[in-house]
């Protein structure tokens, strides 16, 4: 997993799985990288191939802290295995998807 500033937008690549085994890592680890001045999250799923309920709740913690800062969390081209996951939780309803 990479953590990258860009301008007020914390940046997170890199994720091959989002579940149990790392859920707690990624999300304590975007946390501590975010700077005073960061205030949105991009987590590119592109190479995730894999979320469950402990991905989601990662990416809804993050969510959480992203709104208390004003900003927004941003999921930028999911996997189609993901995405299904999130359609089926309406999390897609709550996140800002970018396909493109």
């Amino acid at each position: 997993m990479k953590l990258e500033p860009q301008g007020d937008t914390l940046r997170i690549t890199d994720i091959a799985e989002l579940g149990a085994a790392n859920s707690n890592v990624v999300r304590d680890q975007a946390r501590a990288a975010l700077a005073p001045g960061l205030i949105n999250i991009e987590v590119d799923l592109s190479q995730t191939s894999f979320l469950d309920s402990c991905g989601l709740g990662a990416l809804i913690a993050l969510h959480k802290t992203a709104c208390d800062r004003g900003g927004k969390v941003s999921l930028l081209r999911p996997q189609s295995a993901v995405e299904r996951v999130l359609e089926l939780t309406r999390l897609h309803r709550v996140f800002k998807i970018v396909k493109g």
